[in-house]
């Protein structure tokens, strides 16, 4: 398999100077999540400075540096790392021909984004891509399409906000095929005047829509209409789905599934299709329609992404659950809520 980056490409994309021949497999900007043959990126903060931890990223396996500072390592110089990092995702965006698809919304986002990627790495035969863990922020973003190899089929990427406009900017680096909206909700209310205004800065996502993309948003909002008539401005074609009986994705049964999750049938344009969720609740059934939308958009099997929702199981913090064994017999059922992004 090619080198994720050569040093000359990295060059090349930040318009900076390479000291020395060099091949890297990852990228990261956390010395702690070095991995061997990676690339470390020496970003200052607001509390730290990376430059500090090079010897350490060094040390955990990293075959080269991105920095502003000559170092003794092999490294590629320029003036400002975020500035690279951002100019790098661009390039990975550039050289790939996939499937590219965007997830935002005031929940649900992580869960979409790992249910899309499981359905479409098993139809592409592990080449798809996604951002890790919840990095969807003006750093995260950047650095999930900086890790995307240029072989890979498929894409999806999560976008988060707290504030108006910042979905526009991550949104113009992605450059989604497919962008989604999961809900509207209070998240971040504190930075916004009503759930409208939060409608409107979620819809932003809509700006950076490849031509001929697709618009995917729950039909059950009260805010569908604001994020239609979002939608509609940039995207050639728009997806609903929820309960209401225009969706164009709609669920039309859902029962408890023997064992927890849920039994689902759902109506996609003129089919029907009946599929279980191994996650339980309410919320992942409306997941589930915005995972199918995007599956349909693209082009996908939907009954692959039927069986990658049966086999998804929790996911840590976000209702994983477990049974433990109890000190006097008999056990417990602990549900993992711990990540709590959302109450």
């Amino acid at each position: 398999m090619r080198p994720l980056w050569s040093a000359q490409e990295i060059a090349a994309a930040t318009g900076g100077s390479a000291s020395a021949p060099f091949d890297v497999n990852g990228v990261a900007f956390d010395s702690r999540e070095i991995s061997q043959g990676d690339l470390f990126v020496a970003m200052k903060g607001e509390v730290t400075d990376g430059h500090r931890f090079i010897d350490k990223a060094i040390a955990n396996g990293a075959a080269g540096i991105l920095c502003e500072t000559p170092v003794e390592h092999p490294h590629v110089l320029v003036k400002d790392c975020a500035a690279a990092l951002e100019a790098m995702a661009r390039a990975a965006r550039a050289r790939v021909d996939s499937i590219i698809i965007g997830v935002t919304g005031s929940a649900g986002k992580t869960g979409t984004k790992e249910a899309l990627f499981d359905a479409f790495d098993r139809a592409s035969f592990a080449r798809a891509h996604r951002s890790v863990k919840s990095y969807n922020n003006h750093v995260g973003v950047p650095l999930s399409l900086s890790r995307m190899p240029a072989h890979c089929q498929y894409g999806v990427f999560e976008m988060g906000m707290n504030h108006q406009g910042e979905l526009s900017a991550l949104t113009q680096l992605v450059k989604p095929d497919i962008a989604i909206v999961t809900t509207i909700a209070p998240a971040h209310i504190g930075f916004f005047k009503d759930e409208a205004e939060i409608a409107d800065a979620k819809g932003e996502i809509f700006e950076g829509l490849a031509e001929g993309g697709t618009a995917i948003i729950p039909r059950d909002s009260a805010h569908y209409e604001r994020l239609n008539a979002k939608a509609q401005k940039h995207a050639a074609k728009v997806v609903s789905f929820g309960h209401h009986q225009d969706a164009d994705v709609r669920v039309l049964d859902h029962v408890r599934a023997i064992g927890g999750g849920t039994l689902v049938t759902a109506q996609i344009n003129d089919a029907r299709i009946c599929y279980t969720i191994a996650a339980p609740g309410e919320h992942w059934v409306m997941n589930s329609l915005a995972v199918l939308a995007a599956v349909e958009a693209a082009g996908g099997d939907l009954a692959v992404a039927g069986l990658a929702l049966a086999d998804m199981p929790g996911m840590a913090g976000r209702g994983e659950r477990r049974q433990i064994a109890l000190p006097k017999g008999g056990s417990a059922l602990i549900i993992d809520e711990s990540y709590n992004a959302n109450p």
